[in-house]
């Protein structure tokens, strides 16, 4: 008898970003079915597995995942994120997630990883030192791609476009001032901008708010 394929929830607030991770997984079709791919919680029926995008919401941030393992709907929950600093692995495993996955993985790899996870594996992606991190490519898509922005950049954008400050934005996805400053500066040049009330406003009208803004705790 062919197995049921395992049936998946996609979870991020851009649609841009769920419409990607769609897109890397329908070549398999017959092993992984997207029952669920929506922005927010709307997920109205239990899932195998919720693969939790962090794209413009860092796992330490407000909405973190914890609320989404204790969905008992979600099934295991794994993180595919570009940003595999250890901290925010052990922060997502006590959480209970089963999986914390590297955006730079191959379509392939992604759909293996899940496999094991709804296996019962606890699944991570190995750390990179930082040099590789910094040149990894990401999958799928996101807002600002179109423009040249890589993943990083673009999640620089969006969370700055959402309020947020740079001590903030640093804290949040573990990345050194300098580090955030140097994404910055790049993403800055391909957006054309100069300053940051020219970054937001570039970031609204190229769809770096989410489907709904961040709500204070």
């Amino acid at each position: 008898m062919t197995p049921q394929p395992l049936r998946i929830r996609l979870l991020n607030d851009y649609e841009l970003v769920v419409m990607g991770l769609r897109t890397i997984l329908e070549p398999f079709a017959s092993r992984v079915e997207v029952v669920e791919a929506d922005v927010r919680d709307t997920a109205d029926r239990r899932v195998d597995l919720t693969l939790y995008d962090t794209f413009g919401r860092p796992p330490t941030g407000r909405d973190g995942v914890g609320e989404v393992v204790a969905d008992p709907r979600s099934g295991a929950v794994a993180v595919y994120t570009w940003n595999m600093h250890e901290t925010l692995v052990a922060r997502a495993l006590d959480s209970g997630c089963r999986g914390y996955l590297d955006k730079s993985l191959s379509a392939a790899e992604l759909v293996g990883c899940l496999e094991r996870i709804c296996a019962g594996e606890i699944v991570t992606s190995p750390t990179r030192d930082r040099p590789a991190e910094e040149t990894a490519v990401s999958k799928g898509a996101w807002p600002g791609q179109r423009e040249g922005l890589s993943a990083r950049e673009a999640e620089v954008i969006a969370l700055i476009t959402q309020g947020l400050t740079n001590p903030e934005i640093a804290g949040l996805s573990y990345i050194t001032l300098n580090s955030l400053k140097s994404y910055i500066r790049s993403a800055y040049r391909k957006m054309g901008v100069e300053r940051r009330s020219q970054a937001v406003r570039w970031g609204i009208e190229h769809g770096m708010l989410p489907a709904e803004a961040p709500r204070d705790s």
